[in-house]
């Protein structure tokens, strides 16, 4: 997915929320923000909205001498998240479509999000998700999918999210690869958050190799790009894996929430809408 204009209020945002969460100064946000601007007049026009984020982000961090401006939020997410882990697992051991309740519940977490916005309700989240009709619904897809497959790539997004991930990725009928960022960007998942998680329980435990949002696969590391490339199933977790994958060829099943308007609209749906996507390559896997 491109940058949009309506993208660039979204950035400015972003960068002073994390200059702010970094300790910055006013004087030093001031410059962050100016010095975000300059980034954006050089954006090509073919760059998607996480490539600018990991410029933002790795300008920050250097300018605050901050290494993970978003590490403490991360620890309480991931907390937080762990505290209705036997919730989650009791409502999948009781659902009628264990599958189609650990998609939703990993969707529900898909709303801890700071790049979005700085607050967020769980539990209302997650009882909205479990009972919301889903705007693009191809479970049948991934339920098929996963029948052909004998491993899942499964590509993270935020820490505390990853709880949610855990509970599908028990689910899942084959082993699963996971996916973290290779180091901190925003509130995303690195090796340290999954471990937190409890994913190494679960799931091998890898990195895509870059401190992208997302997996913008020219970012990305060769060896994270040889698993990608040799994977029947990707499994892509939120709005930045969406918005560096979708047009890729590759047989992927996005599940997300469209939390940002433009992002809905780019996919064709209403802001807050449940997303399970099967990319046209999956389709006709």
């Amino acid at each position: 997915m491109r940058v949009y204009l309506d993208c660039w209020p979204c950035f400015l945002r972003q960068a002073l929320s994390a200059a702010r969460r970094a300790g910055a100064s006013p004087e030093l946000q001031r410059l962050i923000l100016e010095e975000t601007m300059t980034e954006l007049r050089r954006l090509s026009a073919d760059a998607t909205p996480p490539e600018m984020g990991e410029r933002i982000h790795r300008l920050v961090r250097a300018r605050a001498q901050a290494p993970d401006p978003y590490l403490e939020v991360k620890r309480e997410a991931t907390a937080q998240a762990l505290a209705l882990l036997p919730a989650l697992r009791a409502r999948v051991a009781t659902a009628a479509d264990p599958l189609q309740t650990a998609v939703r519940i990993a969707i529900a977490g898909n709303i801890i999000d700071y790049g979005v916005a700085e607050t967020f309700d769980l539990e209302t989240t997650l009882e909205r998700t479990l009972h919301a009709e889903a705007a693009i619904d191809d479970l049948d897809v991934l339920r098929q999918a996963l029948a052909q497959v004998d491993a899942v790539l499964y590509l993270a997004d935020n820490a505390g999210e990853t709880v949610f991930d855990r509970v599908l990725i028990e689910t899942l009928p084959v082993p699963v690869r996971y996916a973290v960022k290779a180091g901190p960007v925003l509130n995303d998942a690195t090796h340290e958050e999954a471990i937190a998680a409890g994913l190494d329980q679960v799931a091998e435990i890898i990195d895509t190799g870059c401190d992208a949002m997302g997996a913008p696969l020219g970012l990305c590391s060769p060896a994270f790009r040889e698993r990608f490339d040799r994977a029947r199933l990707i499994i892509a977790k939120g709005q930045a894996n969406y918005e560096t994958l979708s047009a890729v060829n590759a047989p992927i099943c996005f599940l997300l929430q469209a939390k940002c308007s433009v992002i809905a609209e780019d996919i064709g749906v209403a802001p807050g809408s449940v997303i399970i996507q099967a990319s046209e390559a999956l389709r006709g896997a």
